[in-house]
């Protein structure tokens, strides 16, 4: 719109330049708020439907570094599970073969009795690793009541998506298990005084520990079978996370280039602007003339 510039109440010209000039500051603003935030949508003004979706896809890329946190967490209790079972799988080698020593018969009753103290401190180092193998206070060997301990661990963004691990409670009475006594009723089910241990005693007992060797043995397989998927979650995860982020930045964050490119445009802008603004400004001055 074009003012008369003979007229002084209103400059058309110079409201005009101003109102450009203030859409010019506008603008600016917004691209030093992306330039500096690092985000093309810092409000859902900028982009309704672009905030709607990229708030949409942190939240999944949050929920889902979660789940890597607690597969990771998962996977060191396993790790400090397998520990336990393994230092109790080193007793049980060592208990059998003691056993398999005092079932020789070139052993004198003295040098038996030896070994049966021996064998009765080792099974009662195999239940303090039962009761001192933990993760946050709480044994991992079995729950309150002596019973095998299940944990379930949130491996993903959704309710459903959970994984089980059950571990096994492996205490001294466990061994030997799978028979109707356990080592320590090993002859005709009369308990074991190893301080007085027999040559027959000992013989019996290489089976039990056989058994119990066998179990131990297939507890710490799916201890490592539970790792193996955990792992193939844990990578699964990692691409779901990156290409999730990849998909939110692509709506949510700035192109820096584009923006400093529209900065640079939009000073030239604003310094034209003023100029403008000043000439309009001082048009009507010509007014003046009139009266000389």
């Amino acid at each position: 719109m074009f003012g008369n510039i003979t007229t002084i109440n209103s400059n058309f010209s110079a409201m005009e330049a101003l109102y450009n000039l203030k859409k010019t500051n506008g603008k600016m603003g917004l691209h030093q708020t992306r330039l500096s935030t690092g985000k093309r949508i810092n409000s859902a003004e900028d982009d309704a439907a672009g905030y709607h979706i990229a708030k949409h896809l942190e939240s999944r890329t949050r929920g889902l570094s979660q789940a890597l946190d607690n597969v990771s967490t998962a996977k060191n209790v396993l790790n400090i599970a397998e520990g336990g079972y393994q230092s109790q799988m080193d007793i049980l080698q060592q208990v059998k073969e003691s056993l398999t020593q005092a079932a020789d018969g070139s052993l004198s009753e003295d040098q038996r009795f030896a070994i049966g103290d021996r064998i009765n401190s080792l099974l009662d180092e195999f239940n303090d690793i039962y009761d001192q193998t933990k993760y946050n206070g709480f044994k991992l060997f079995g729950d309150e009541n002596g019973d095998n301990r299940i944990m379930r661990f949130q491996v993903g963004e959704e309710t459903s998506d959970i994984f089980d691990v059950e571990f096994d409670a492996s205490v001294r009475d466990d061994i030997g298990e799978d028979t109707d006594n356990d080592l320590d009723d090993i002859v005709g089910g009369n308990s074991v005084d190893w301080a007085t241990l027999t040559q027959d005693q000992a013989t019996a007992g290489i089976d039990e520990l056989e058994s119990a060797i066998d179990s131990l043995s297939a507890t710490i397989q799916r201890m490592g079978d539970y790792q193996a998927r955990l792992t193939s979650k844990e990578e699964s995860l990692s691409i779901g996370v990156a290409n999730t982020e990849a998909s939110r930045s692509r709506i949510e964050d700035a192109d820096f280039a584009k923006e400093q490119m529209e900065m640079v445009k939009l000073q030239i802008l604003q310094q034209t602007g003023v100029s403008a603004f000043s000439q309009a400004n001082s048009a009507p001055q010509v007014v003046l003339s009139l009266f000389k």
